[in-house]
């Protein structure tokens, strides 16, 4: 990975630290406000809403089958829901979104400027390669020619948690990658530590 790459990476992991900590407030504020209305929020009851801990982590490696086909951890099936967008992601891997959080990013990104070059790249990197996508009775979801040839992949997958959403890589760049983050995190580390966040 050249140095602007380990850079990318460095400053996503932060931004993905910030944004948790920020998405745990909201998540804060939809649970009350399903509590006073008697709702549910993925088949929950009421009394159940205040689990803050129901986020996407860890990293699994599972198989991408010769029909493209890859089953999502049965530990994030509930949070995720029966019906996910995949996109392409930064770095060269897929992000996987459940609609709840696509339909926030998108209204972000919808808010944008369009009179802006870097935003009007970024919409076409972003949106124009994003598919909605079914998760079948066995918890398998379909990925796309265009985005498999995207990413790189191979039989071999990771598929990592980032507490909103999931980002899929092929095996060997997810090793490669994360060689050379865990080399910086010390340094990492010292950044959040500035802004509050370690």
């Amino acid at each position: 990975m050249s140095c602007g790459g380990a850079k990318w990476c460095i400053v996503y992991v932060w931004w993905e630290i910030v944004v948790y900590f920020r998405h745990k407030v909201y998540r804060r504020e939809v649970h009350l406000e399903l509590y006073r209305n008697r709702s549910t929020d993925c088949g929950r009851f009421p009394g159940e809403l205040f689990n803050y801990q129901d986020m996407l982590i860890g990293e699994y490696k599972h198989t991408l089958d010769p029909k493209k086909r890859l089953s999502v951890p049965s530990k994030w099936r509930m949070d995720l829901g029966t019906t996910l967008v995949v996109t392409r992601g930064l770095d060269n891997c897929l992000f996987v979104y459940p609609m709840r959080e696509w339909e926030k990013i998108t209204n972000k990104i919808g808010d944008l400027s369009l009179g802006q070059a870097d935003t009007r790249s970024f919409n076409r990197f972003f949106l124009s390669g994003a598919v909605e996508v079914e998760v079948d009775s066995v918890g398998r979801i379909l990925v796309p020619d265009y985005l498999k040839e995207y990413a790189g992949l191979d039989a071999k997958v990771v598929l990592a948690g980032l507490h909103t959403h999931i980002e899929i890589w092929d095996e060997t760049k997810w090793t490669d990658t994360m060689t050379q983050i865990e080399q910086q995190a010390d340094s990492l580390a010292e950044k959040l530590g500035t802004i509050g966040v370690l």
